[in-house]
């Protein structure tokens, strides 16, 4: 039986413009590439290689012999909001449980943010490189992205964003320890960017999902800045330093008109995170010993990555995070290429620099959240690569 179609401009497109038009993660490209593949060493995807410590899984599963698997409020816990209020203070921050917004993972959180704040024809500051999301999310609200180019230090400065502000500026995404280069900020270096936040009365939306994972100083929320608590939304979550990765839960905490907005819409495209997640969130907060130790581990790793790197290749010692972005061109290759290359002649798996932005060309991420033995032979396959190009 054939359908009659209907008139008009849009019958022949069923999928948004604007979502057509969105370029496919250059991370899940590769991503993709070594699914089922066991011979080939991945440094590609940022998720954790250690399991959920014993004393989350084991919360989740008695809340599941309890039979607790009813929604929550849209909000989530009090009980959890509390525990990350109280959480947060170790990042210089008081944050009020009532401003705490439990979400579906902190990709949820950053979503609705950026949905709450962003009216078509606003332009939002990002510095690059940054997480694939950032700009496609501005994107499909019909915000303008203004891409701020930091490299080769990799760091946001007040100078540069006194170079890109105008009239149309409504906001600064901020993420910091830095996914992909691992760049954080000191307590100057903030006050310098809150400085010029206020001049302008911009809303930061500040992405600290690897908070816990800084290593050479200690990680302060902008938001516990002076004239800042009303001018940021805070973005964090489970996933990195807990390893909670697939659980997705995560929070946005901000001021009471951002808070409610974005409440309201994640009463209409999720109702509420897991019940069981947030459960074993709660069960998180009173493990930090755990994440001390996981922390060491992963220092562990980022000096042994840097001292190898840069025997071969130019590298920035990240300061958290677990990623290194060593700068590859001396290899005579785009990053692509050069990724390729690692991969289908090493098996290797990096993440070409330039799916993080323009001003990555020339670099490659590497995850070092995997066994100790498997980075070593990792990086040994890497500098037989570099050095046979050379």
């Amino acid at each position: 039986m054939q359908t009659k179609k209907t008139g008009g401009s849009h019958s022949s497109r069923r999928v948004a413009k604007r979502v057509e038009e969105l370029s496919p993660s250059g991370i899940r490209r590769f991503f993709d590439l070594v699914i089922g593949r066991e011979d080939v060493i991945s440094l590609g995807v940022g998720e954790p290689d250690f399991p959920v410590p014993w004393k989350i899984r084991e919360e989740m599963i008695y809340s599941l012999e309890k039979g607790y698997t009813s929604y929550t409020s849209n909000i989530g816990l009090p009980e959890l909001r509390e525990g990350i209020a109280e959480y947060y203070r170790r990042f210089s921050f008081n944050a009020s449980p009532d401003t705490i917004l439990i979400t579906t993972g902190a990709s949820e959180a950053i979503d609705l943010a950026i949905r709450a704040i962003i009216d078509p024809g606003d332009s939002v500051l990002i510095p690059e490189p940054c997480y694939v999301s950032y700009k496609p999310l501005v994107y499909i609200c019909h915000g303008e992205v203004i891409s701020i180019a930091t490299n080769p230090s990799f760091k946001l400065t007040r100078e540069m964003i006194e170079k890109h502000v105008d009239e149309k500026t409504k906001a600064l995404i901020l993420n910091y320890p830095t996914n992909p280069t691992g760049v954080s900020y000191t307590k100057k270096e903030l006050e310098e960017i809150a400085d010029s936040v206020i001049e302008h009365d911009l809303v930061v939306i500040s992405d600290e999902i690897y908070a816990e994972l800084t290593y050479d100083f200690k990680h302060i929320s902008i938001a516990g800045l002076n004239g800042m608590e009303d001018k940021c939304v805070v973005i964090n979550g489970f996933s990195k330093a807990f390893s909670m990765t697939g659980l997705r839960v995560g929070y946005l905490i901000a001021p009471e008109d951002i808070f409610n907005a974005a409440l309201k819409i994640h009463q209409y495209c999720m109702l509420c995170a897991p019940i069981t997640s947030q459960i074993g969130a709660i069960e998180a907060l009173k493990c930090l010993e755990e994440v001390e130790k996981l922390k060491a581990e992963y220092l562990r790793r980022r000096n042994y990555v840097v001292k190898r790197l840069s025997e071969f290749l130019e590298i920035r010692k990240p300061e958290g995070t677990f990623y290194a972005f060593p700068n590859v061109s001396s290899a005579g290759m785009s990053s692509e290429e050069f990724a390729e290359g690692l991969l289908f002649k090493k098996n290797v798996a990096v993440v070409p620099g330039n799916a993080f932005g323009e001003c990555g060309e020339g670099y490659v991420r590497l995850a070092f959240a995997v066994k100790f033995e498997k980075l070593k032979e990792a990086l040994d396959r890497m500098e037989e690569f570099v050095n046979a190009k050379g």
